[in-house]
């Protein structure tokens, strides 16, 4: 079995792989994360993934492994504007009021990629939001829970009661979606995700 490596620090998307029932290991890219967000959403996260698995691959090679590196990037799109992980409590408050009531997108970039081969793709799902009151928003930007978090809110955790409903894939607004992740991995790469019990179609 080729060694897997998960390219990311979020133990969100440790939780997810683990799924997968596959052994895997975590090795945390160390890139600048500030790409031009006037790219297109799906461009943008597609980019980001492959700047961190590249560079936890470059790493990987120094140390003559045989690995396939996993890494991902999410953001939250409103109107075609990128909402990435608020800096502060300020950007968290004006983040959440753009959502209250309203339709955003979940992007999720995703690559995939080894010594030869490189892929990548996306995953859209859309999230909508019930209407937060003012006092909603206060008491959970003065949680931990929306500063490393794109769109300043996490659906698995307290912010799950702010969700009218989702439209599309849950686990990739967690933060790696498992059905494309799975089919990437089985069809591009050979390995076999069927314990995972995923449908890939």
């Amino acid at each position: 079995m080729r060694k897997i490596i998960l390219a990311s620090s979020s133990p969100r998307r440790n939780e997810l792989l683990k799924n997968l029932n596959i052994p895997f290991e975590v090795c945390v890219p160390e890139v600048d994360e500030n790409l031009d967000k006037s790219l297109p959403c799906d461009r943008y996260v597609q980019e980001l993934a492959l700047l961190k698995g590249s560079a936890v691959l470059q790493e990987c090679m120094r140390e003559k492994r045989d690995a396939v590196v996993i890494a991902a990037d999410t953001v939250v799109s409103k109107d075609g504007v990128i909402l990435g992980k608020p800096r502060d409590v300020d950007e968290a408050r004006m983040m959440l009021s753009m959502l209250s009531g309203k339709a955003h997108e979940v992007l999720s970039g995703v690559c995939v990629l080894d010594g030869r081969l490189a892929v990548c793709r996306y995953q859209k799902t859309e999230v909508i939001f019930k209407t937060l009151s003012d006092e909603q928003i206060e008491d959970y930007i003065h949680t931990k829970e929306p500063y490393d978090k794109a769109g300043g809110y996490g659906m698995q955790g307290e912010a799950k009661k702010f969700v009218d409903r989702i439209e599309g894939d849950y686990y990739n607004v967690v933060g790696l979606p498992m059905r494309l992740l799975c089919r990437m991995l089985k069809e591009d790469f050979s390995l076999d995700t069927a314990k995972a019990g995923i449908d890939v179609k």
